[in-house]
């Protein structure tokens, strides 16, 4: 006998379909520049309700925090070695996607700065870390990066050249030689 009810399970999966719908459209918003996005235009872009939108995220720094933390996830679960990818083109590869995130993660720190209590904004920098780490000694030990330096100088490195005003196009010869600036000296590299 059915009751006309929708199961348990496919609630849940629709609730998780409405949420990564709203996190999506956030997600596109703020690569688009728009950080004056209101939460009725979010759920509009995500085809949700205002009800759907704010039982997923009681208010903007909900939003604002979970956007920030899935992007942090996706950044820490690409620091792999691909099929075919030395450990150095591997790294060189992931420090490219953590130069791109910059931008976004800029406005949506900035704001959630803005609305900050005293908890202040939690640092996702040392689950990137440590994400990375792996990455850089496999490409240190396969004397394809330079060992004197670590990812913590690296990732500085990176985040001074997105401070750096101007188009992407003006900033990707500066972040292009800081990669080709890890390589191991053709000297040091024939020393095996």
């Amino acid at each position: 006998m059915t009751t006309g009810k929708t199961s348990f399970p496919t609630r849940r999966a629709a609730a998780e379909r409405n949420r990564e719908k709203i996190l999506a459209s956030a997600r596109a918003a703020f690569a688009d520049g728009d950080t004056g996005i209101s939460m009725a235009e979010v759920a509009r872009r995500a085809g949700v309700g205002m009800a759907t939108l704010y039982r997923n995220f009681p208010g903007r720094r909900e939003l604002l925090e979970a956007l920030y933390a899935d992007e942090v996830d996706a950044i820490c679960e690409a620091a792999v070695i691909e099929d075919g990818q030395t450990p150095g083109e591997a790294l060189t590869a992931w420090l490219r996607l953590q130069f791109d995130f910059i931008p976004n993660k800029r406005l949506i720190v900035s704001e959630l700065l803005e609305h900050a209590d005293q908890d202040g904004l939690p640092s996702r920098r040392g689950q990137a870390l440590d994400a990375g780490r792996p990455l850089l000694t496999a490409a240190q030990d396969a004397r394809e990066i330079r060992d004197d330096l670590t990812l913590e100088q690296i990732f500085d490195l990176i985040v001074a050249i997105a401070k750096i005003p101007g188009s992407p196009d003006y900033l990707e010869p500066m972040i292009q030689t800081m990669l080709d600036g890890l390589r191991l000296p053709a000297d040091k590299a024939a020393r095996r």
